[in-house]
């Protein structure tokens, strides 16, 4: 569900947030001027028209010139190839991609993007351009700074406007937590990585800070040391982190049917998505991807993410609605 501009934190001029569910990231609408805009991440495919139409509303008649990827996982570059038609075709709506993806994205190279590995949906699109680490952006009148943010993902970057202290993380930090550390299952340096993100933020001292995921919030220092918390659970015991990855890769997919579904087919896609085999057959050699997936859908459903009723699978929101429209 689309939830809306944040109203009750003060935003810089020309900056405006729309804040969307979990499984699409937050849109950051960018007013360069009186006539154009930009925005920074455009959801999962699955919500392209509703960020559209929040897009469209927040724009006012502006032009969509830019769109702004703080990285290219499927729910923060959703409703790239959607927004960019909209808004007149690459020739009037241009793509800005991570540097380290510019080539994969172009190519479309299904073995190198991270959604092709997950399983997940995406629709094509490609980049007429890249920034890097150290790089300044010119987004709503403002000068922002891009820094590389690893962890979650190896190429993602976040952007720091220093005069307001408003920063833009991604999946880098939320509230209460971060992304998963997928570095960790890719190279081995997703602990140490985020570690890095985390101590780069606190240098940066943020008074603002915009998360791919949950509302706007202000107070850094408690949500860095909340992240600090859990990233150090995680070093002390890397089977926990295992699990949480298996489990919101499992969640999201759910999220992301929409529907309820045969447990069958839910465990059809489990065993054939290459990133959960990767991860099954590094961190958990001794167990298979079947009992991987077994305890991954009882820890959901223990929890309460996730319910199992009558052979069909699905997210606990999506099951009450379907049993609300059973006669």
């Amino acid at each position: 569900m689309l939830l809306g501009p944040m109203h009750a934190i003060a935003l810089p001029p020309g900056v405006q947030v729309l804040v969307h569910d979990w499984l699409s990231s937050n849109t950051v609408v960018l007013f360069d001027d009186a006539e154009s805009a930009s925005v920074v991440d455009t959801g999962h495919l699955a919500r392209a028209r509703r960020t559209c139409e929040g897009v469209r509303g927040a724009l006012a008649g502006r032009r969509l010139r830019r769109i702004v990827n703080t990285h290219l996982h499927s729910d923060h570059c959703g409703g790239n190839a959607a927004l960019q038609r909209e808004h007149g075709g690459p020739q009037q709506c241009t793509i800005v991609v991570p540097a380290g993806e510019l080539q994969a994205v172009n190519d479309w190279d299904e073995s190198g993007l991270s959604f092709v590995q997950a399983g997940q949906q995406a629709e094509s699109f490609a980049a007429a351009a890249s920034y890097a680490d150290g790089q300044v952006l010119q987004l709503g009148g403002l000068r922002w700074q891009a820094h590389a943010a690893p962890g979650h993902d190896a190429h993602a970057l976040m952007l720091f406007q220093p005069d307001s202290r408003l920063l833009i993380t991604g999946d880098a930090l939320w509230e209460y937590g971060f992304g998963v550390l997928f570095c960790e299952f890719d190279s081995g340096d997703g602990f140490a990585a985020q570690r890095r993100t985390l101590q780069r933020i606190a240098e940066l001292q943020p008074a603002l800070v915009v998360p791919g995921h949950g509302a706007v919030f202000g107070d850094a220092q408690a949500a860095l040391r909340r992240a600090g918390e859990r990233l150090e659970m995680f070093e002390r015991d890397p089977r926990r982190h295992v699990a949480h990855a298996l489990r919101v890769l499992l969640k999201f997919h759910l999220l992301e049917q929409g529907s309820m579904l045969p447990l069958p087919r839910v465990r059809q896609w489990f065993e054939g998505a290459e990133l959960v085999a990767r991860i099954v057959r590094r961190q958990l050699p001794a167990q298979s991807v079947a009992a991987a997936f077994d305890s991954t859908l009882d820890d959901l459903c223990r929890a309460g993410a996730a319910v199992l009723r009558d052979g069909r699978v699905g997210d606990p929101e999506v099951d009450a609605a379907a049993r609300a429209d059973t006669p």
